[in-house]
Order: structure tokens, then sequence, then C-alpha cells
């Protein structure tokens, strides 16, 4: 399998949306191997259709994620739900769960992520937004303290809230409720 940046890998799984069947899986990984392979035309346009990107998440979803659903409800801004085992989660990634997961949200939680991505010129940016554990609604100040201590230590390389290159000569990714375009520079 090619590797993208962790953080490009995110953003189209954040993007997933509807159903979907074996060949839309098939059809989003020629699609992610004609991108990564450099050899598109300038100037390209590769359309991610929903279908194919709802296969390619619910196929790419670490151990502790289930049933991937996300919607794009205005350009650039997606909302994204999945039942969450933190603590099956952070075990799949090598580390043992800390005492906050395994006292509070161990366990299958209904978790919803609200972000906006924004992106030009060969980088992208993501904004959480909002975030939802169990109904219970995390913004401000406890969002950015478990963004620091459980998503960073998880994946280090993730870039929320600030711009991280896209590679592979994307130059945008224009995101709206109907599908998701790679533009190419």
């Amino acid at each position: 399998m090619i590797r993208r940046p962790w953080t490009l890998s995110l953003l189209l799984a954040t993007l997933s949306l509807a159903a979907s069947s074996p060949g839309d899986l098939a059809s989003a990984q020629r699609k992610f191997a004609a991108i990564d392979s450099d050899r598109l035309p300038y100037g390209a346009r590769v359309p991610l259709t929903c279908a194919e990107l709802s296969a390619w998440a619910a196929h790419e979803v670490p151990a502790g994620v289930r049933n991937p659903q996300v919607r794009v409800t205005a350009r650039d801004l997606a909302t994204g739900t999945a039942v969450v085992d933190f603590g099956k989660l952070e075990r799949s990634a090598g580390h043992q769960p800390g005492w906050l997961v395994s006292q509070l949200i161990d366990g299958p939680r209904p978790v919803s992520v609200t972000a906006r991505i924004r992106s030009a010129s060969g980088s992208a940016t993501v904004d959480i937004e909002r975030v939802e554990i169990s109904g219970f609604a995390i913004d401000g100040r406890t969002l950015d303290f478990l963004i620091r201590n459980f998503l960073i230590p998880l994946y280090p390389d993730a870039a929320i809230s600030r711009p991280f290159d896209l590679g592979h000569r994307i130059d945008r990714l224009d995101i709206s409720p109907a599908a998701i375009v790679v533009r190419l520079k």
C-alpha cells in the first residue's frame, strides 16, 4: 500500500460520506494510486465520489473505530461520526491507555467531530470546531487538552490548526456536499 501523509489520510477519511460497495473501494484505491504516482498531467482533476470515499474510509480506519460516517454540510465543513473505543484505539497504536481514557472514555462511544478544511497552494489546514463524545460537547480548553494529550501522542504527525503539505503535486481540495475534487498543480 502506498503511504500518504497521515493528515491527508485523516482528511480524506473525514470526508467519506455514504454506503458503498467493493467496486467503490477499488475505484478509490485506483484514484489514490494515480495521485500517489505523481504521473497525472499538470492541472488534472481527480473527483472522488462520496461512495468511493466511504468505502476507502471503512477499509482504512484503525482498530477501535467502527461505522465511520461523515457528511459535508457546507463548502469546506465536514462532520464525521463513528463509534470509537479509545482504549482499543490506543492499544492498537502500541500505547497503554492513560488514566483519562481508562476512567472516562474506555469502551465504545459515539463520537462526532466537525472540522473546517481549507486548502490552497499545495497545503491544507484542518480546524476542529466541535467534538462530541457520548453526546457531551467538548470545546475550548478541554478540546485543546484532548488534542494535546490524546491525539498528538497517538499521532505525532497530526497537523491540527496548522498548515500541512498535501504532497503529490496536489494544489487544493475542493470540498462540497456532492464530492471532493483533488486538483493537481
